[in-house]
């Protein structure tokens, strides 16, 4: 599974994990979810990479074909910056992945600012990677330079805000600058009108001395063919919800190579799912021991410390996922930032959320706001305390602990309102 699909199957899951235990001392109790994984064996709600801790609406599409009308030209812009703030090496190609074809859009100016048209291919330099496929495989396209798609003549076959979206299903909009790794914005979540959309901030990375995590392990690809064949019939299986099936594949494929990192991080999912969690620990740890810079197996193993509320384990587990990649996963550095405030060790705290809040370009966990504003209280920077609380309550206005935000945000303008009048 690519790191983009473990983000967007296990954020939501991690989110209300947080969202129900992991600010437990600044809100005196609150437990957690129980259980991190479905009953598939794959985690359930995930972005690891990344979706928004809030169910992200899905677009509807008519499929009445009676009445075809013409397709409007998609326009968006954002930035592309540095995730350490240094300046960018260069121009950065803008690139659109549709079904993991790529094909570049155009160009950041000097600055890392982006204005394009999809599909307007006037100017731009394709790399020899990109697949001859790629237009047949995006719907609602027409041949008009005005109307931005290239390719075949077509027309879109329901309302025009619909037909945006159909063409946007399945794709990513990334940066692409040599030697640096790009974030990934979901495209199928913007609603394109005929004015620039904003895209926001797409983050490029540098590698840093030590960071040499893996999202695919390296000793799976090893596998002997009978335990790889086990495990695909196993995966296959899961798709279709026979996790029993799935548990027995998975279970033929590590005995026949025990060090199937992979494998045993799918056994892992599934215990967890049944609510077996130290047996899901287990199969953790094997995949960490059988591939100790496979990424997975801290990640999930990190979820399980923060349901039990082990905040020494989580810090662990989340340094050594950080250790070997600090970009991919915004959530790992917010759970850090999590067991260091439930130790009382707030200057790690904050180091930790105020990475998360650099990474989260997009906001998609919004408790690192809250977070953020509960690391500054502890501060006593009661002005930034009060903003991060009212940007929560902006993101999630109906979250369970909203109430008793808004309680917390009321004590700290009365707080700081009272010591300006004393001034």
């Amino acid at each position: 599974m690519s790191p983009r699909s473990k983000r967007s199957a296990a954020i939501t899951a991690l989110a209300a994990l947080l969202a129900g235990s992991a600010l437990a001392q600044s809100r005196g109790a609150g437990g957690t979810s129980s259980g991190t994984t479905g009953s598939s064996g794959t985690t359930t709600g995930t972005t690891g990479r990344g979706t928004t801790s809030t169910s992200i609406p899905n677009t509807t599409t008519n499929n009445n074909t009676t009445s075809p009308v013409n397709v409007r030209p998609i326009f968006l812009s954002g930035r592309v910056a540095m995730d350490d703030g240094s300046a960018l090496p260069g121009p950065a190609t803008i690139v659109r992945v549709c079904n993991g074809s790529r094909h570049a859009e155009g160009y950041t100016d000097s600055t890392g600012n982006f204005q394009i048209q999809l599909g307007n291919e006037l100017g731009v330099m394709q790399d020899a990677s990109e697949t001859g496929s790629y237009r047949t495989q995006m719907p609602g396209m027409t041949a008009s330079g005005s109307s931005g798609l290239g390719g075949t003549q077509t027309t879109a076959t329901n309302s025009s805000t619909s037909g945006m979206d159909r063409r946007l299903t399945g794709c990513e909009l990334q940066a692409s600058l040599a030697g640096l790794r790009s974030q990934s914005v979901i495209l199928s979540t913007l609603q394109p009108f005929d004015s620039p959309t904003s895209v926001g901030t797409i983050l490029l990375h540098r590698t840093a001395n030590g960071e040499e995590g893996n999202t695919v392990s390296a000793t799976s690809l090893a596998a002997p063919k009978d335990a790889r064949k086990a495990f695909e019939k196993g995966l296959a299986l899961a798709k279709k919800d026979k996790v029993d099936d799935a548990f027995r594949e998975y279970q033929k494929a590590v005995m026949l190579y025990p060090a199937y990192a992979t494998a045993w991080c799918e056994l892992g999912k599934i215990e967890a799912g049944r609510g077996q969690l130290d047996i899901a620990r287990g199969s953790f740890n094997e995949a960490a021991k059988a591939d100790p810079k496979y990424v997975d197996p801290y990640l999930q193993l990190s979820r399980i410390a923060l349901n039990a509320k082990n905040w020494p384990e989580l810090a662990e587990f989340t340094g050594k996922a950080i250790a070997l990649d600090s970009f991919d996963y915004p959530q790992e550095f917010l759970f850090d930032a999590v067991a260091h405030y439930n130790m009382h060790q707030y200057d790690l705290a904050e180091k930790s959320i105020l990475r998360a809040n650099a990474l989260d370009t997009h906001r998609q966990f919004p408790q690192i706001v809250y977070l953020k504003g509960l690391v500054m209280v502890q501060h006593k920077n009661y002005a930034a305390a009060a903003e991060d609380f009212r940007t929560y309550l902006t993101l999630a206005p109906d979250a369970e602990d909203a109430p008793t935000v808004r309680q917390q945000l009321a004590q700290i303008e009365k707080y700081t309102s009272q010591t300006a009048e004393k001034q």
